[in-house]
């Protein structure tokens, strides 16, 4: 299936006294990988809320942290549909530095309402992952 790709650089904020990224902001960086490959998809997160009533939420992420990024580093973050169901998607998530793996994450991403309830995908979502 296809892969997107985003970069991001690593600023200060990001990284500890050693400047290096802290953990839980590999999670930030795929975050805004996957907002942009939804975006890239063709669809507008407000209108998914707003008009179909549909949010994704992550369910379960598996993450291996490879090798540290250091504050300045330029990272490409690939984000590829492994498999979709009408309430679930799952994903690939990599970060590589210069060509070179540094955290591989695996996610299962659900459609939701509002109040937390899954909710299936209609067909016009749907059938754009591909």
């Amino acid at each position: 299936m296809k892969r997107d790709t985003f970069q991001c650089r690593v600023y200060y904020e990001d990284t500890d006294l050693a400047g290096i990224v802290y953990y839980a902001n590999y999670l930030k960086f795929i975050e805004r990988a996957r907002s942009e490959w939804v975006r890239n998809i063709g669809f507008d997160q407000n209108v998914l809320r707003n008009d179909f009533g549909i949010v994704f939420a992550v369910r379960k992420v598996e993450a291996d942290y490879i090798k540290a990024a250091k504050f300045d580093d330029l990272l490409t973050i690939s984000t590829e549909l492994i498999s979709k169901t009408r309430v679930r998607l799952k994903l690939n998530q990599d970060i590589y530095r210069d060509n070179y793996l540094i955290f591989k994450a695996v996610l299962d991403i659900v459609s939701i309402d509002r109040s937390g309830v899954l909710v299936k995908l209609p067909n016009v979502i749907f059938d754009k992952f591909t």
